[in-house]
């Protein structure tokens, strides 16, 4: 990946990227989710089993065994790391790359029936994870919308190639354990918008429909 201020490491169990200085991150991961200012990003491959820990606790064991310093947003997934996908690209001077690993194990629709009956009942480990880096500074709107985008693109790139929920039979928008994150240099040009009307949503929707498609053909 070539991407200023960031570098991609692929351990045998993880997917790493160091950031030079602290990112603002919007994610659903399962360690430091949310919006934070991190310098890691982390994609860790577990068995899928049943834990013996907290999925945090054990992102957190990880990070701390490979000496890492700052804060670290850490998923985690079932999928082999031979499924990782890169896209990038440059649009008038900032840099954007996605980052795709998946699995199709676990396909879902919104809305299909949930395994389990309980609100706060967490799910098997993730299955189709996206990350997102620019070196442009988006606004926190601007950056819940880029999670938005994602999304969608990762729909369209399912239903384009007809993949169905082995609940309901019908198109699946996902799996029913997907992480997405949003890195943002807090230093570089503000975007306030990036929906499908501008530049950036398009660059967005079309690296995510380029990496997650080339995934998925893989499988």
């Amino acid at each position: 990946m070539s991407l200023t201020g960031a570098r991609l490491a692929v351990g045998g169990r993880h997917v790493h990227v160091a950031l030079e200085r602290d990112w603002n991150v919007l994610s659903s991961a399962v360690l430091n989710g949310g919006l934070v200012q991190a310098r890691h990003l982390l994609n860790l491959r577990v068995s899928g089993q049943p834990a013996h820990e907290a999925p945090e606790a054990t992102l957190q064991r990880h990070a701390r065994a490979q000496g890492w310093r700052g804060t670290v947003v850490g998923m985690m997934t079932a999928a082999s790391l031979d499924s990782l996908r890169l896209a990038c690209t440059q649009v008038q001077g900032v840099e954007l790359a996605v980052l795709v690993t998946c699995g199709l194990s676990n396909l879902r629709r919104s809305g299909d029936r949930a395994d389990f009956r309980l609100l706060s009942r967490a799910g098997p480990a993730g299955t189709i994870n996206i990350q997102l880096l620019t070196t442009a500074s988006l606004t926190p709107a601007a950056m819940a919308e880029a999670l938005m985008m994602i999304t969608e693109a990762k729909t369209a790139s399912l239903h384009q190639r007809d993949l169905r929920s082995p609940v309901s039979g019908l198109p699946a928008t996902g799996t029913g354990t997907d992480a997405l994150a949003v890195a943002s240099d807090p230093h570089g040009p503000e975007i306030r918008y990036c929906g499908k009307h501008v530049l950036f949503g398009e660059a967005i929707g079309a690296l995510v429909m380029e990496a997650l498609g080339r995934a998925v053909d893989r499988q």
